[in-house]
């Protein structure tokens, strides 16, 4: 476990920054894929943990939320429209092949949420911000303080291929609405985060880049819709 920021740690993941699971203060953001229980839960111990909250709820992020949350007796948070993927009472979104059918290979055990997060709410001194496209609750937990962001799956700092770094959006296969989901990353740039911290790819520090990628993406939308 490393601490990237005060109050704010990042698991070690198999392989290191493909699926991150984070730590702040006393909460698990995120849960990796269900092969990652006994992993995540040994990187847990001894340390006081109340509570596990999601950015969204697709299979490799919920994965190991039913076993921790039963495990350690945790309370278990989301955005209320991802509740019904997480409970198991809907399908996760975007309803596809790779999501509903080949991520259950990956995908934890339906888990009644305990606490339904709204935008404004506030968790372990984060800010809930509702951040829709990947999944219709997504959200982005963000501190005023010091601007540290904890982004989810708006946007991967990593080649799925390579694994080398670099800012992408995430497929639009995976997506909900990909352009409510660029409008997401548009918003968490006008946040001007001086740490964001992704669901798949090591944080970005020189957040500069982050503005940089946001505004060329936009630019290239503007001359597609003029080509159209």
């Amino acid at each position: 476990m490393h601490l990237i920021a005060p109050g704010v740690w990042l698991l070690r993941g198999l392989p290191y920054h493909l699926i991150n699971v984070y730590l702040i203060e006393d909460v698990v953001i995120d849960g990796g894929i269900r092969w990652q229980g006994r992993w995540i839960r040994s990187q847990l111990r001894g340390r006081p943990v109340s509570k596990m909250a999601l950015t969204h709820c697709h299979p490799d992020h919920q994965g190991v939320a039913h076993y921790l949350c039963r495990s350690l007796g945790l309370e278990l948070a989301c955005h209320e429209l991802d509740v019904p993927a997480m409970e198991g009472t809907g399908p996760m979104l975007p309803k596809t092949f790779i999501v509903n059918t080949l991520g259950r290979a990956i995908a934890g055990a339906p888990r009644e949420v305990g606490r339904v997060l709204q935008d404004g709410d506030e968790i372990a001194g984060f800010r809930v911000v509702h951040a829709p496209g990947h999944t219709p609750g997504h959200v982005i937990f963000f501190r005023e303080s010091d601007r540290v962001a904890i982004v989810g799956d708006v946007l991967v700092n990593m080649n799925f291929l390579t694994l080398e770094p670099g800012l992408r959006l995430p497929p639009a296969m995976f997506c909900c609405d990909a352009m409510q989901n660029f409008r997401s990353a548009e918003l968490l740039a006008s946040l001007r985060p001086t740490l964001v911290c992704f669901g798949h790819g090591e944080p970005l520090h020189k957040t500069e880049q982050l503005q940089w990628f946001v505004e060329r993406v936009r630019r290239r939308l503007a001359e597609k819709n003029q080509s159209v």
